[in-house]
């Protein structure tokens, strides 16, 4: 343990204390929590509001998008999964960076991830403001500074009131979206509603056929694509705070199927057979639109609520992971000693504020690019989450290596078809990162990344040359 991870546990400050590493955090999620956390996780801005301009680029065919990119999230958390019951641990990717592919992966993923969820969080409070001038005209970054507030402090609550937050928050998207699916089995078979004459599964096929843009136009929402899957991962930082990991974690991955199916895929099928594809347009939740086509403005309301509450949703977990995240990293003497304190309640607070502080960020960009806001950050956040799964892939290869060798014991909640499936996803997101690079919206992020890995190896070196003795840079 290095001198960065020392502490004699005594109160500091406002009732803050510095903890152990591995300790202090308060184990309050439970498997109600977890699973509901784990099912809305990835129900947010990039569903109900991306994915109407993945519609108009890509037409029907979004739906074979979705599910070949559903695939590959599928082997993405099931080699988490894997990991997650060979070692349970808060830190999670950063914490299996730095054992299998060095100290300098570890500070890496650690430091990205945090950014990642500090742009999702941006992303996510411009989704809403946008929501909000679907009832008032009022300024944008009005609306983001409002909520970033707000969100802020609903995270300075217990971790066990933030996993019933949570819970009701996931439970009111996964009741909207079967909501949704029911009421257009309906207008299919009974045929109600102004959509009602028109509303046929053939709409998937008829209006310039499925592919209306040609494989290429399939290709190239695949990165809008990606973006609706983040966040997936999420139930990997909960690790450190589930009163029963070994068993509630693999139940939650293993919902992902299923969740990629009905949620996306079936609901995609649906509101495409219902309303023509070409009716959708960039900028407007495809959910908030068939409501509209179908002449129930009360449900259009209704459901730009959903997509409201949504955003807020995923914003409040993007400030619950950078905390923890940002604790890890300290506590291996990769990050600011500050951030190793908690709360009495066992709850990141400096680490919370320093990264709420950044995501106000978001007001600016709301500010000064009220129209494009949302294309920047999605472009930028989607680089960086996905470096989160490219780690964890890599780590599984190397670990089930190792224990197929004997050197480690093999996890309780293997990969099914590692590492084949490993190398497949690991393939497929190089396709996504080449269709970035020919996608001028998404190319600003693969600008941003390499200064954005020169900012971390020269910080990286920095801190190395401060600290000689430090073992967090020295390889396990």
């Amino acid at each position: 343990m290095t001198s960065a991870q020392v502490d004699n546990g005594q109160p500091d400050g406002q009732g803050a204390v510095d903890a152990p590493a591995g300790e202090g955090y308060q184990r309050g999620l439970g498997a109600r929590q977890i699973q509901m956390i784990a099912i809305g996780g990835a129900i947010g801005t990039g569903l109900f509001l991306g994915a109407g301009k993945a519609i108009d680029r890509a037409g029907p065919s979004l739906v074979l998008a979705y599910a070949i990119a559903g695939l590959v999230i599928f082997f993405i958390m099931r080699a988490l999964g894997e990991l997650l019951m060979y070692r349970p641990v808060s830190g999670s990717f950063s914490e299996y960076a730095r054992e299998f592919l060095g100290p300098f992966f570890g500070f890496v993923t650690g430091w990205t991830y945090w950014l990642f969820w500090v742009v999702t969080g941006i992303t996510e409070v411009t989704a809403a403001a946008t929501y909000m001038t679907y009832w008032w005209d009022i300024p944008q970054w009005l609306s983001a500074l409002v909520f970033t507030v707000i969100l802020y402090g609903a995270n300075l609550i217990s971790v066990k009131l933030f996993g019933e937050l949570e819970f009701w928050f996931s439970m009111v998207k996964v009741t909207a979206i079967l909501g949704m699916i029911l009421i257009c089995a309906g207008v299919l078979t009974v045929g109600f509603s102004d959509a009602g004459d028109t509303a046929t599964v053939s709409n998937l096929w008829n209006d310039g056929g499925f592919f209306p843009h040609g494989i290429s136009g399939t290709l190239m929402t695949l990165q809008i694509v990606m973006f609706a899957f983040l966040a997936v991962e999420l139930v990997g930082v909960t690790a450190g705070e589930s009163k029963d990991p070994k068993t509630v974690l693999p139940k939650a991955i293993n919902t992902v199927p299923w969740r990629i199916a009905v949620f996306y895929v079936g609901a995609l099928i649906m509101i495409l057979s219902v309303v023509p594809w070409s009716t959708f347009k960039p900028g407007v939740s495809p959910f908030v639109k068939a409501f509209e086509e179908m002449g129930l403005g009360i449900g259009a309301a209704i459901v730009n609520f959903v997509v409201l509450t949504a955003a807020l949703s995923s914003c409040n977990s993007g400030m619950y992971s950078t905390g923890r995240m940002l604790r890890d990293l300290a506590l291996n003497g990769q990050g600011p000693r500050a951030f190793t304190k908690l709360t009495k309640n066992g709850l990141p607070l400096v680490g919370t504020t320093f990264s709420a502080a950044l995501m106000l960020a978001g007001v600016w960009i709301n500010y000064q690019w009220p129209g494009d806001a949302f294309t920047y950050v999605v472009s930028f956040a989607t680089i960086s989450g996905m470096w989160a799964w490219i780690v964890i892939l890599i780590c599984q290869i190397r670990y089930r290596a190792k224990a197929d060798r004997g050197v480690l014991p093999h996890s309780s909640f293997k990969a099914p078809g590692a590492p084949f499936s490993s190398w497949f996803s690991l393939a497929f997101i190089g396709l996504v990162l080449v269709m970035m690079a020919i996608d001028k919206d998404a190319r600003i992020s693969l600008y941003c990344a390499p200064l954005w890995g020169l900012i971390l190896g020269v910080s990286y070196l920095v801190l190395k040359a401060r600290n000689p003795g430090n073992t967090a840079f020295t390889k396990r």
